[in-house]
């Protein structure tokens, strides 16, 4: 057994990281996740149970410092503090995030030990930690390892049966089995008995990958034939680009409200002869408090009504009296004729960013709750009924999260929008990797997701998960486009993650 460490496992853990963090968007290509995980496999070959951890743990903090470095770029641009606390915030969250690694690696060690195929406990070991990563201490899906594979479309079509979760399972197995491959051809020994293990590892991967890619291309070209004769809407969404600078300030109050008026009513749908459509805003495109029924509470009603569309867009909403004042981020649906429709308060909200958990040990994250302070979590996920079709409204961080879009789709969601505000990412990866994860959630559902965000990327993705259209990072804009209505239920949206548990039952 090998003890300690080496410079070949050092490079090893490092090169995992680096593979895993250059999977995801915006640098890297979704194919290195097949194989990001090989070196680390190396690195554990012969060590201790307390050395996996380590080896893990260095892999996750490299991997996780290059897919969530933009936390520091808003801590120190929009938290107003210093670059060591910047740095520092985004190395703890790293360093919390590695852990996972670190228990996963430590975990192949010991089953190991105990015989069991790498190729079961591998997989099993990293989709349940996974898991557990995305639903503890309020959960942090962001960028699982399914979502690098958000582009290449016939593999993530399984997505709706096992959720993404299935698809992480099989990056997983077919990283053992290039492992066990190249070991075996290193060591050029193993005999009959591990040459037929080896060929049933093989011939098991390349099976399910085929089923996989195979019921890919069938459910597309199934999707797309339901989606000819479906019923179309129009829709418009906005991309206000307002800077984040100005965004509060009320003395702009009045400029914002005009860029939005004039994007709309350029792309209106019902302008195009197509009849009333959906003109969608992004996250607190209004900042303000709409309810109010004052002159900006007017103006924007005014829009809907001259434009002729249904006007959904995003502002803070509260309940209560001011000594009683509950504060929320919400959104609002108005009819053509500039009634409000409905309303729906944010139910997920963001620890540090949109509530404040330990205000009184951490004051100075009070900084970060930029405008309104401290949110309060919405009743639940229901959608706003819009004639005959109903809309899942979520709002920024809850688009990477399915079991959001899985609960609308199962009160009678038929389109899901998402509006979102990342400005606060600048041009770092964050929006691609924001963007990334939220098309999952159209194959999930089989549902069109339409995505209006105040600096891009903006998009309208269909319920295969390709890209309709698209805007680009900080332009102004607005993006005009169809969508259509189909009843197509999943075995995911009913059942949810029968998938994952399972894998946690057999581990």
């Amino acid at each position: 057994m090998n003890r300690g460490f080496s410079k070949n496992t050092l490079f090893l853990a490092l090169a995992s990281g680096f593979l895993i963090f250059l999977s995801f968007p915006k640098f890297g290509t979704g194919i290195l996740a097949w194989v990001s995980l090989v070196p680390l496999l190396y690195a554990l070959k012969g060590k201790r149970i307390k050395d996996g951890l380590a080896i893990g743990f260095i892999a996750g903090l490299v991997s996780y410092i290059g897919i969530i470095y933009w936390v520091t770029f808003v801590v120190v641009h929009y938290g107003y503090l210093p670059y060591y606390v910047g740095i520092s915030a985004m190395l703890l969250l790293a360093a919390y995030l590695s852990v996972y690694i670190a228990l996963f690696a430590a975990g192949i060690i010991y089953f190991k030990e105990r015989g069991i195929p790498q190729i079961l406990a591998a997989p099993l070991l990293w989709t349940c930690l996974e898991y557990g990563r995305s639903h503890l201490l309020t959960g942090f899906p962001w960028e699982n390892l399914a979502y690098s594979q958000y582009l290449w479309k016939p593999m993530i079509q399984v997505a709706d049966i096992t959720g993404i979760y299935g698809i992480t399972f099989l990056i997983v197995l077919v990283n053992v089995v290039f492992y066990d491959l190249l070991s075996y051809r290193r060591s050029a020994i193993g005999g009959r008995q591990s040459g037929k293990r080896l060929l049933m590892e093989v011939t098991a991967g390349c099976t399910l990958v085929l089923i996989c890619y195979f019921y890919g291309i069938l459910r597309i070209e199934e999707i797309r034939r339901a989606l000819r004769g479906a019923e179309a809407m129009g829709v418009v969404l906005v991309q206000g680009n307002i800077d984040q600078s100005i965004k509060w300030n009320p003395r702009y109050q009045e400029e914002t409200l005009n860029i939005y008026k004039l994007l709309s009513l350029q792309m209106s749908p019902s302008r195009s002869g197509a009849g009333a459509g959906l003109t969608v805003w992004p996250e607190t495109a209004m900042p303000f408090y709409f309810q109010d029924m004052d002159d900006l509470h007017r103006k924007v009603t005014d829009i809907a009504k001259v434009s002729a569309d249904r006007l959904l867009f995003g502002s803070p909403g509260y309940l209560g009296k001011e000594d009683n004042l509950s504060l929320f981020n919400s959104a609002f649906l108005l009819s053509p004729e500039g009634k409000v429709l409905g309303r729906y308060d944010k139910v997920h909200l963001v620890p540090f960013g949109e509530y404040v958990p330990l205000r009184k040990i951490f004051p100075f994250i009070g900084k970060l709750v930029v405008g309104v302070g401290d949110f309060s979590s919405g009743k639940g996920f229901y959608p706003l009924s819009m004639n005959s079709h109903k809309l899942g409204i979520l709002i920024c961080y809850e688009g990477i999260l399915p079991e959001v879009s899985r609960a609308y789709k199962k009160r009678g969601a038929d389109l899901l929008v998402n509006i979102t505000n990342d400005a606060w990412f600048g041009r770092t990866s964050a929006p691609f990797q924001h963007l990334s994860m939220t098309a999952l959630r159209a194959v999930e559902t089989r549902l069109y997701v339409v995505r209006a965000a105040n600096t891009g990327i903006s998009a309208i993705i269909d319920p295969t998960g390709e890209f309709i259209s698209q805007t680009g990072l900080f332009e102004r804009s607005a993006l005009r486009g169809t969508v259509k209505f189909i009843d197509k239920q999943t075995f995911y949206t009913i059942y949810g993650d029968v998938f994952i548990y399972t894998c946690l039952t057999f581990l």
